[in-house]
């Protein structure tokens, strides 16, 4: 591991150490990243589509000078497409030294999780694939579920990388 490489780039395990997300919404469920990995949260702007992407891939954006990929998590996650709105935003993160926008439906809030409130991916079975998990949080009567940036961010689900 180099000093520019995070401890947890790569990681696929369980969550189990609780610590802060940012919530968000798509269509009526709960999603959460980890607070260290964003970088800022931008209104829904145009942007520039990339010829021969992945449909998931919008294009790119200009933000203040970096040219960010944008990632449509609604088609990544195979629910239908929505017009943006003015509660649509765009998650800038970062994995390792790629800066990548998320486009979500509304950002909700800040959930500060402990250990007793995680739980780890559900079994699904072989089948299906989890390895985008790294958990759930019970927040309230309500199931988060925690996403594992480095796996959505590292690939497309072709096996490109984005």
């Amino acid at each position: 591991m180099t000093a520019t490489t995070p401890a947890h780039a790569g990681k696929t395990v369980f969550a189990a150490g609780g610590g802060q997300f940012l919530t968000f919404r798509l269509a009526d469920e709960d999603y959460g990243v980890e607070i260290l990995r964003v970088q800022e949260i931008k209104g829904y702007t145009r942007v520039t589509p990339l010829p021969n992407t992945p449909p998931e891939v919008r294009g790119v954006m200009n933000l203040r000078g970096t040219v960010v990929p944008i990632l449509d998590l609604r088609t990544r996650f195979g629910m239908p497409g929505v017009e943006p709105d003015r509660f649509t935003v765009v998650v800038v993160v970062t994995v390792g030294p790629k800066v990548v926008g998320l486009v979500v439906d509304a950002v909700s809030d800040v959930l500060n999780v402990s250990p007793a409130e995680l739980v780890p991916p559900p079994d699904l079975g072989a089948g299906v694939d989890t390895s985008l998990l790294t958990g759930m949080a019970r927040a309230g009567d309500r199931l988060v579920t925690l996403l594992n940036i480095d796996r959505l961010i590292g690939a497309t689900p072709d096996g490109g990388a984005v």
